[in-house]
This record gives structure tokens, sequence and C-alpha cells, in this order.
């Protein structure tokens, strides 16, 4: 048997740790002296000592190690902790590099106008929704409010309730921007099943992956929003999948004061 502190050096386990592993389980020493309180172990130990040490480089946690030293699983099973460990750190990986791609985005913004981001733009995944749907060719984009009219006159009767959280949003779903006789698609979420009325259907709207930014003002700053949103998905490696859809937070329903409104602005988006 060997001491505490030549098991250290040999095993390259600083003594704190060794103790540590002790009061888990996962190592203890084969011997303890009742009266010096120095503990000895085996060389025989060294391979376990070996394991745990590999084991925690590939990222297992003390918790972990001490499952798999407990069942001494054969080679097919402690296969199967290797690859579920493999696709974790692997997720972490890729997480690990849109976090750098990010960063470098922004520091590349950072260096080329001198000032910090206007917008922050981040990939968020809405949420499937039930909504009250009207969809018409309106005069232009400023009468959008023609269509909120609607929905909430064929929908008053109905008694609808809304959706908690609520979505309201508009969608755009011409294919370029038009001066006039625009296609747009209000939504609004509910909760509860209503009969269609002569223009307010009602549907499931899958759920989409998109590029987003919030803003608090104007629908003036929708086009430079509309900006930082598009070099947002050109630099990450994105493309636009869909049609685009504002989400209002804040609107004028909520309130007369353009500077106090709060909109998403939101495009699906795919890797490209």
């Amino acid at each position: 048997m060997i001491r505490i502190g030549d098991f250290s050096k040999l095993s390259r386990i600083s003594i704190r740790m060794l103790r540590h592993y002790a009061e888990m389980g996962l190592l203890s020493p084969e011997k303890v002296d009742p009266f010096t309180g120095y503990r000895y172990y085996y060389e025989s130990q060294l391979p376990i000592a070996n394991r745990i040490t590999a084991l925690k480089d590939m990222g297992f946690h003390l918790s972990a190690i001490g499952e798999i030293l407990s069942h001494n699983p054969d080679p097919q099973s402690f296969e199967q902790y290797l690859k579920i460990k493999r696709a974790e750190v692997q997720e972490q990986a890729d997480i690990a590099r849109h976090r750098l791609r990010l960063l470098d985005t922004a520091l590349e913004r950072l260096r080329k106008d001198g000032t910090m981001l206007k917008y922050d733009v981040t990939k968020k995944e809405i949420p499937e929704i039930y909504a009250a749907c009207v969809r018409k060719v309106i005069p232009a984009y400023e009468q959008e409010g023609l269509l909120w009219q609607i929905l909430m006159k064929e929908t008053e009767p109905l008694g609808i309730h809304d959706a908690n959280p609520c979505y309201v949003m508009a969608v755009f779903h011409d294919k370029e921007y038009k001066e006039t006789e625009v296609d747009v698609e209000v939504r609004k979420s509910v909760q509860g099943s209503y009969p269609d009325t002569e223009n307010v259907s009602f549907r499931t709207i899958p759920p989409v992956l998109a590029a987003s930014a919030t803003y608090t003002g104007s629908y003036e700053k929708i086009s430079e929003v509309n900006e930082a949103v598009a070099n947002w998905i050109r630099d990450n490696g994105y493309q636009f999948t869909g049609t685009a859809f504002n989400i209002y937070h804040v609107s004028p329903h909520e309130t007369a004061n353009p500077e106090e409104y709060v909109t998403e602005v939101c495009y699906p988006i795919a890797k490209a």
C-alpha cells in the first residue's frame, strides 16, 4: 500500500480531490490508520483513478462518473454513455460557435460605424397559435387599421377570449414592396373555438423560426429595423423563408402616442 501523497503524485490527482472522491464514494482509500488518520491506497486503484480523470476530461460530472463506475458497464453500454455525452458536447459546441458568430458580427458593425447596435436582433421561435384572421388587399400599408376594424366588429358578437399570451400581428404576403393594393393579413390569437364569419376565419398557425427585432417608437422606423434584421440574417448565415410579419406589443389600440408603440419585426428564416 502507498500513502495518499504518493498516490496523488502517481495518479496526478490532488490530495484535496482524492478526499473529495472518497466522500462521494468514487475512490476510497483501502485503509485509514485509526491513530494517525493517514490514508493508504493500493497500486491497483490507479486504473480507477485514471478512468475518473479521463471521464472528467470528457465532460462527465462526478455524479455521472459515479453511476458509470458503480454499474461497471460492458463495452456496448459504455459506448452509449459516450454517445450521449458526445451529443451533449456537440450541442454545447454549436451554441458556442453561434455565440462567437454573434460576437464577431457585433464587433464588425461596431468597428464599421463606431456606435453601439441600434437594434438588437435575435433568433426565436414564434409558437403555434390559434387565431382570428382577416386577409384582404387594402389600398396601402398605412390603412391596415381597416382590417382590424373588420376583425373587431365581426368577432364582438362571438365573445371571443384572448389567448395568454395574446399575439396581435400583421402578415405582409406580397413578395415585394408595393405602393398600393397591398396584400395584408391581421391575426389575433384566441382561446376556444368559434365559427368563421363573413370576413374572419379561425385557424391554427404553425410555429415559425424567425429573426426578430423589437423596438419602441413610431412605425416610421420600420425601414431601418428591417435593414438591421436583413443584415443580421446575412451576417449569421441564414436565409429568408417566408413572409414578414409584425407583432404589436403596444399598438394604437393601447396608446395614442406613437413614441410609446412597441413593435416586433419578424422574418422567417432557415440556415442558408
